[in-house]
């Protein structure tokens, strides 16, 4: 669901002190912002022997991935698992370093809006047939969740014609059904996706959780802190950095400089940029001196990238069947239609999962515009009527206590992500190469890379994910060590 994953880490201070801005450190290489691609390409470089320095905006390391302490363990704000296990660097780096990762079943109980449970294996069976017609796109590319609807009447024709009949149900089948592809895809609406992807999946378990040891050793592993890792002396990071101008020069004998909020300034040969689409989005036009090409301004502009947030609530001890991991909650439109306009948002809640990381946690999904509403409603608002939301599907037979702690993301409104990850939109059959595009370098007149570009957005297969995202940072780490030895 990221295909989904704040850091709490110890963080290498490297040898540097802060230069001032008359005469700036001169570092092989400066990385701009520091989530799962940037790590990686610290880390590669970093290994071998090169002067690095990292900047980040926020003041943790890891970027759309965040551990959060929470009741007697760890829950992840961001990206929550790691997606297959087959030719994964992520999963590959956990079993190398000893650390367990445990899959998570993510079957559906179902819960309706009246109190009632729902037909399990039928919903579940819809559900993964949706999600497999996926892999089988139509010739000509159309809006996914009109091509899915199709291929799922269809199906129920032969196999489910009674249910086909009932049309309450199939209305309120396919609203749960497009809120759980736009979980996966970080999308507003299903018929914002494109049937045309190169997305592919690693093989293996797609859920792989970190239970208690969080997505934040990862972090930790990649620089070198983990286990009282004494990290990289050539890396120097440094938080709180916000970027207000990168300038790349066309001659080969200049450096990089890179501006930054607080006044300060520094200098390097090259700079590896790892933010998110979203804060390309926002900012490309001030960021880049010279600005970037039209070619790659199209793409940035054309991408898309949604909002995946969660609302995590702390109990003083389970209440909810232990035998479930996701509790998926599935309207009538009676129900539905009793709902006001202000409380709309509670509708885009499609359900809420136990997280292995924490044994008296729950978490709450949505995504798209309504999940940016949720970023900007006081706390207390989002706690009751979230609170009402579960008992009202969950609580028919039980009495559920009041939450004792909770937390929220906000993907859209941190201005440093302004968004969960990409998705394939509908002007992707436009743009086939977009990601491609976005991940070319800036070059100087050599033809040197000078500005490189690295992060989930720029991978062709595997965006939306922290495999892909590191990938991406060892690729342009790799570009750099390629050319140095040519």
């Amino acid at each position: 669901m990221l295909r989904w994953c704040a850091i709490v880490l110890l963080v290498c201070t490297g040898a540097f002190g802060n230069p001032t801005p008359e005469m700036p450190a001169a570092y092989d290489t400066i990385i701009i912002g520091m989530g799962a691609a940037g790590c990686t390409a610290a880390s590669t470089l970093s290994k071998a022997g090169k002067k690095v320095l990292a900047l980040e905006a926020m003041d943790r390391i890891g970027g759309r991935v965040n551990t959060v302490p929470f009741g007697d363990g760890v829950v992840e704000v961001g990206a929550e698992w790691i997606h297959g296990t087959e030719q994964s660097r992520v999963y590959n780096l956990a079993i190398q370093n000893n650390v367990s990762v445990l899959p998570q079943d993510i079957d559906f109980e179902v819960y309706r809006s009246d109190g009632s449970i729902g037909d399990k294996k039928v919903l579940n069976e819809l559900l993964t047939f949706s999600l497999s017609v996926i892999d089988d796109p139509p010739e000509t590319p159309e809006p996914l969740g009109q091509f899915i609807t199709r291929r799922l009447k269809d199906y129920m024709k032969e196999k489910y014609p009674a249910l086909l009949a009932d049309q309450d149900f199939i209305d309120n089948l396919l609203e749960f059904l497009d809120l759980v592809i736009d979980n996966y895809e970080s999308s507003n609406s299903w018929n914002e996706v494109s049937t045309e992807s190169k997305y592919t999946e690693l093989g293996g378990y797609q859920h792989m959780s970190w239970h208690r040891h969080g997505y934040k050793t990862l972090f930790e592993i990649l620089l070198n802190t983990y286990n009282n890792g004494p990290g990289y002396p050539n890396l120097d990071i440094k938080l709180k950095k916000e970027v207000t101008q990168i300038a790349w020069p066309q001659d080969p004998t200049q450096d990089v400089v890179v501006y930054c909020k607080d006044g300060s300034s520094y200098r390097a040969k090259n700079v590896i940029v790892t933010v998110s689409l979203g804060v390309l989005k926002e900012r490309h036009s001030s960021l880049f001196s010279p600005s970037l090409p039209k070619e790659k301004t199209e793409v940035i502009q054309n991408l898309g990238i949604g909002v995946v947030d969660k609302v995590v609530f702390l109990f003083p001890k389970p209440w909810w069947p232990d035998t479930e991991t996701f509790h998926g909650f599935v309207w009538n439109g009676a129900d539905r239609a009793t709902v006001s306009k202000d409380d709309s948002w509670i509708t885009k809640i499609f359900g809420v999962s136990t997280p292995l990381g924490s044994s008296t946690a729950l978490t709450l999904w949505t995504s798209g515009e309504g999940a940016k509403l949720v970023e900007t409603l006081p706390e207390d608002v989002v706690k009751r009527k979230a609170m009402e939301l579960i008992r009202r599907f969950m609580g028919k037979n039980r009495t559920i206590p009041e939450p004792i702690a909770m937390l929220r993301s906000s993907w859209y409104s941190n201005p440093y992500t302004r968004g969960s990850y990409t998705y394939d939109n509908l002007s992707t059959p436009q743009y086939p190469h977009a990601r491609a595009t976005l991940a070319e370098p800036l070059v100087d007149s050599s033809g040197a890379p000078r500005v490189l570009f690295a992060g989930e957005a720029t991978d062709n297969t595997h965006f939306s994910t922290v495999h892909g995202a590191t990938d991406t940072g060892f690729r342009e780490a790799n570009r750099l060590l390629t050319k140095a030895k040519l």
